[in-house]
């Protein structure tokens, strides 16, 4: 089904293109201040639109619950209520570890209705994770269920926690926060430069970055669903990424929210079966996915005949570029056009073909930028490059008035220079205006759609004290683009074995998290190393690639 009838053209759009206009859409008070609760619910109320469903999901056991923008502010409103009667306020972390689950929804708007900053916590995390995270954000309360809550138990220091699931071990119970009398006063109304979320996001080297999303993300967010998703008021949205990393949260809760839209949430792990019966069931139109999701169900064979059975009418893609050959298969099966989308946690979504404007498309490339940005394509020394050569995609701050990264919360790097915000990956312009990527400068794996640290791996790994060293790399892989594969090097006295192996590859699951452990270990005598003693894991990466192509498929 194609949506080329209802395109605006791209230049067009640049040309009347008005942040200001978009920012007085999503905020009827008109005071250059915001609130995310007042963006993404409150005003939703003010215009009539109560009753419109902000939520459907569906629980592990195929029970669905349902949300609307009024019961989603009734129920918000009693957990801000006791937010701030435990003396939590503007600017505090909350933290929370919940699966898709509309709890997981009422925490976000909560957290939001009292000026305080959500912390995202992904379930698959273990302690290690979350005890820098926890530690370096100074969280005031932290939000879980019993599932989860084991992987608090052995931190150093850990803030008060609610559990969803009733108090046990001194925690406070969600059923008596939810039985608070309704937070009566009016939402804060903060500076655009309030953070509203706190990130992580993993880097090359050292502890995750800390990036404190600006509540001047909103308007860019609410740009990215109406061009790139091209999300209508009657489509049934389901974003599969989990809201405990940014993809999800921006894309899954905030921006269907800011459009007064529908999400959907599927409690349950991913399979291909179970996502052909979901999209059934809810009839879902409008779809948005990593790659590997795509590739899991193509493989599976069962979306081979599914078009006629499902209601798609766009399909969106983002964490690395599909081929030729998914995206094919994707407008053959699932009857739908798709599309890839760039982003990054820092920046939100940059660079994206937008099924809402027509402009040159093309397989496996980034798109063009998202109004309100400027992209350019710089050398070494921070000079532009012209059409047809490789360089460091960067954001051109002064130009593009719908950026709001300041910098990493603790100022961990600086990703800025002349000007410019600095991504980090090697990408060429292409005549027409599109990008596409060339490469990438630095040594982040892309698994299964996470963008992973390799130093975060590796320091998992030294933690065994049987590893003297140890360097993390990705290694192609069909389905999930990369998995990760760790080079060992044993101390004196342990001798390599699939039993170590297996020791190590489980320590990490269970330390940092169940999507960040080396699927294949090597042990090695020694790393490759420059003159000062840094690993080379270019040569690593290289010699993984060649071990993917000499493996018949």
């Amino acid at each position: 089904m194609s949506t080329t009838a209802t395109q605006t053209d791209y230049a067009s759009y640049l040309e009347g293109f008005s942040l200001e206009t978009l920012i007085a859409r999503l905020d009827d008070h008109r005071d250059g201040r915001f609130n995310a609760f007042e963006a993404c619910c409150g005003r939703h109320l003010r215009e009539g639109r109560g009753e419109v469903e902000a939520l459907v999901q569906e629980g592990l056991d195929g029970s669905v619950s349902r949300l609307s923008y009024a019961e989603l502010d009734a129920q918000s409103a009693r957990l801000a209520g006791w937010f701030k009667a435990r003396g939590l306020g503007e600017g505090d972390r909350i933290a929370c570890m919940l699966p898709r689950t509309p709890a997981l929804l009422i925490t976000v708007l909560a957290t939001w209705r009292i000026g305080a900053v959500y912390q995202p916590l992904f379930t698959a995390f273990g302690p290690d994770a979350l005890e820098y995270r926890l530690g370096r954000a100074d969280t005031r309360l932290v939000i879980t269920d019993a599932d989860n809550r084991g992987k608090f138990a052995g931190l150093a220091a850990c803030p008060p926690i609610l559990n969803v699931d009733g108090a046990s071990e001194g925690d406070l119970a969600w059923s008596e926060a939810l039985a608070q009398a309704p937070l009566a006063e009016a939402p804060p109304r903060l500076a655009a430069e309030a953070p509203f979320l706190q990130m992580f996001t993993s880097g090359t080297v050292g502890k995750p970055k800390g990036v404190a999303v600006p509540l001047s993300a909103l308007p860019a967010f609410a740009l990215y669903m109406e061009l790139a998703i091209d999300l209508r008021p009657e489509d049934r949205f389901w974003n599969m990424a989990d809201p405990g990393w940014a993809y999800g949260l921006y894309y899954a809760i905030a921006g269907p929210l800011l459009l007064g839209a529908t999400t959907h949430l599927c409690e349950a792990g991913f399979s291909a079966e179970g996502a052909l019966d979901f999209m059934r069931r809810h009839g879902i139109t409008n779809f948005a996915a990593a790659p590997t999701a795509y590739r899991l169900m193509k493989a599976s064979g069962i979306f081979d005949e599914a078009a006629e059975q499902l209601s798609l009418r766009v399909a969106s893609s983002a964490g690395e570029p599909l081929n030729t050959e998914v995206v094919g298969w994707v407008e053959r099966a699932l009857g739908c056009p798709v599309m890839d989308h760039y982003g990054q946690t820092e920046t939100g979504m940059t660079c994206c073909n937008h099924h809402a404007l027509a402009h040159p498309k093309h397989v496996g490339g980034m798109g063009v930028p998202l109004p309100g940005h400027r992209l350019a394509i710089l050398d070494a020394e921070y000079r532009e490059l012209p059409d047809g050569k490789p360089g460091v995609l960067a954001v051109d701050i002064a130009r593009s008035p719908a950026f709001f990264f300041p910098g990493y919360t603790w100022q961990e790097k600086h990703p800025f220079a002349e000007g410019y915000y600095l991504t980090g990956d090697v990408v060429i312009r292409n005549a027409d205006g599109s990008f596409q990527f060339a490469g990438r400068d630095d040594d982040i794996i892309t698994t299964a759609g996470y963008r992973v640290g390799p130093a975060d791996v590796e320091n998992s790994v030294l933690t065994h004290p049987a590893v003297a060293e140890s360097a993390a790399v990705g290694k192609p892989d069909e389905i999930r683009g990369e998995i990760i594969k760790s080079f060992v090097v044993l101390r004196e006295g342990h001798e390599p074995s699939q039993a170590l192996a297996d020791e190590i590859r489980q320590r990490v699951r269970e330390r940092l998290s169940t999507h960040a452990f080396p699927r294949e270990i090597e042990f090695v005598e020694t790393l490759p190393k420059t003159p000062s003693g840094k690993i080379q894991r270019f040569k690593l990466r290289a010699q993984a690639a060649d071990e993917t192509a000499a493996t018949p498929s």
